[in-house]
């Protein structure tokens, strides 16, 4: 070996050494980072709301005529699925009623005439639904099946 060889070699030592230490450095940075967040969302899990247990099933009496757009109507009925926070009792149907009213009043035959514009009506019936039946944080409702529904 020449003397230049080895100088050579010496040198390249502490650069080999800082790039392995950089990629160990970046390791570790990535398995912490990743271990941090899995037990972000394990935490998280602990504190959200378990889902309500299903109660019994109000049916409300009688279907309902309500105006859309353009001349048209639609025929609508549906149930309620309480929680079993709900109790034995029945909850009253006529806040449910008044805002299917208010929800379906003047859409176009159009939005109800596909599934997907029914199932996005039907979603934020249901969220007005359980916020109106929800008492001292404790929800009454959880859901709605539509039991008949005819468009005209």
């Amino acid at each position: 070996m020449s003397k230049d060889e080895t100088t050579t070699t010496a040198a390249d030592a502490p650069k080999k050494s800082k790039k392995m230490l950089m990629i160990i450095v970046i390791a570790a940075v990535v398995l912490l980072g990743g271990g941090g967040a899995g037990a972000f969302f394990m935490l998280k899990g602990d504190t959200a709301e378990a889902a309500p247990v299903k109660g019994s099933v109000v049916a409300l009496e009688d279907a309902m005529t309500i105006n859309l757009a353009d001349g048209h109507y639609l025929k609508l009925n549906f149930s309620l699925q309480q929680t079993a926070d709900a109790g034995a009792e029945s909850v009253d149907t006529s806040e449910a009623r008044e805002l299917a009213i208010d929800e379906y009043t003047g859409k176009s035959l159009e939005e109800l005439s596909t599934e997907k514009g029914r199932e996005e009506l039907k979603k934020e019936l249901t969220a007005k639904i359980v916020k109106a039946y929800t008492e001292e944080d404790k929800k009454m409702v959880m859901g709605v099946y539509y039991t008949s529904f005819v468009t005209q």
